[in-house]
């Protein structure tokens, strides 16, 4: 779901019932507002179609008998929780929008001095805080976008999976044979899982001796690894001091992981094929793709995350989804320092942050303008900040502008519209 500043029209008016739900796991509490204050009771509805039947049907006899035009439904950020709803509720007259918990806790504070939660209280607070104009409205990514984003957090969630596997076989392996990482040079490599699977102990190699070794690492690593390599790792081998005791347990581990690490390997790599077949469906992909710095697995996780770039006005709203909008604290004389909200998708800033990392490398496409922050005394994540932030907006731009990026910019060159 991405978020999009409200325009002004759109704001709670006398024609408006406006309808707030606190989203639980398994059940939810809905609550009404009419503009004359009537009140509808908080009600609880379950997390499934009976229940969002419930709900859409309170909130249609709402509607007749007050005569109003307009439904507005909020609610807080949940996570996948209240995913389901709003796809239930997005093609249905209503107007979805979203609240910050964090707004939410600070206006019950307010509400009785407490910070007292109940599911009755929560769905009225929100409707307060709708009512003064603090919400987002909802963009629910459909199509192609959709995959792209289900496919960026399935690569998202692998690639972490993978260092976790990867430093529990690095740890059982220094018990096993600590020499082997010394000559294998690390465990992402084809021929040290390779080897792992096949000879994870050192006598294992030994047995095997320098003819075979040296034929088995030419096969795992395609001719690449000399046979000097195989000669030091049979050296190292034979002086391990690799632990004698619970081989065979931490052998069943070590197979155990380098399945697991096989499995999610495949996984990304499926994943990042789907994403290329999706980008090419994606009419403005072309425009994104266009800058030096951003693959097609940065520019899948952008339009995954965003949506939509072409339903967005401004390059404010951009940053502000994704939580690199400023802001600062001054009082009186105190002028205090700029800092980002980080009230936004964390994985977009995560995304936007390491395309701002290979773009100002030497001959980077930013390199030039993270060097004048620099020279002004901007330290280096601040800069590096500045430069993520600075991408999303040549990213809007080109999207805005249906053009491709062009060193030494002159007149953007028009793409052909999609059909």
């Amino acid at each position: 779901m991405e978020l999009i500043k409200p325009k002004s029209e759109r704001r709670i008016n006398e024609k408006t019932l406006l309808i707030t739900v606190d989203i639980g796991k398994r059940i939810n509490v809905g609550y009404g507002r009419c503009p004359n204050r009537a009140e509808m009771k908080p009600f609880e509805f379950s997390n499934d179609r009976p229940g969002f039947e419930k709900l859409w049907n309170r909130i249609q006899e709402t509607q007749a008998k007050h005569k109003l035009e307009r439904v507005v439904l909020g609610f807080e950020s949940t996570a996948a929780y209240g995913e389901p709803l709003v796809h239930y509720l997005k093609d249905r007259p209503v107007e979805l929008v979203q609240v910050n918990p964090m707004h939410t806790k600070k206006m019950k504070e307010l509400q009785g001095n407490s910070p007292n939660k109940t599911d009755k209280k929560d769905p009225k607070v929100i409707a307060d805080i709708i009512e003064l104009g603090h919400f987002l409205t909802v963009v629910v990514p459909e199509g192609p976008a959709a995959e792209l984003r289900r496919l960026s957090q399935a690569r998202e969630r692998a690639v972490e999976r993978q260092g976790v596997l990867l430093n529990q076989l690095h740890g059982l392996v220094f018990l096993l044979f600590p020499e082997f990482l010394q000559v294998m040079k690390g465990l992402k490599t084809k021929s040290a899982p390779y080897l792992l699977d096949r000879y994870p102990l050192p006598q294992h190699l030994v047995n095997l001796g320098l003819p075979g070794l040296t034929a088995e690492l030419k096969k795992a690593s395609n001719g690449r690894l000399p046979r000097e390599r195989a000669g030091a790792l049979l050296e190292a081998a034979r002086q391990s001091v690799g632990l004698q005791e619970g081989q065979e347990s931490m052998l069943l581990e070590v197979r155990g992981l380098l399945r697991g690490l096989e499995t999610t390997r495949d996984l990304i790599r499926s994943a990042e094929q789907e994403m290329d077949r999706h980008l090419d469906q994606i009419p403005y992909s072309g425009s994104i793709l266009s800058i030096k710095g951003i693959g097609q697995v940065t520019a899948a996780g952008l339009i995954g995350e965003v949506g939509d770039f072409r339903k967005f006005r401004t390059t404010a709203e951009v940053l502000k989804l994704a939580g690199l909008d400023l802001f600062e604290v001054s009082s009186g004389q105190h002028q205090g320092k700029r800092h980002i909200s980080k009230r936004g998708r964390a994985f977009l800033r995560k995304l936007l942050y390491f395309a701002a990392l290979g773009m100002v490398r030497k001959k980077g496409l930013m390199y030039d303008t993270y060097q004048r922050h620099l020279e002004k005394g901007m330290a280096k994540p601040k800069a590096l900040i500045a430069i993520a932030r600075k991408v999303l907006g040549l990213v809007f731009a080109l999207v805005r502008n249906h053009s491709i990026y062009q060193v030494n910019y002159g007149t953007p060159v028009a793409l052909p519209l999609a059909a």
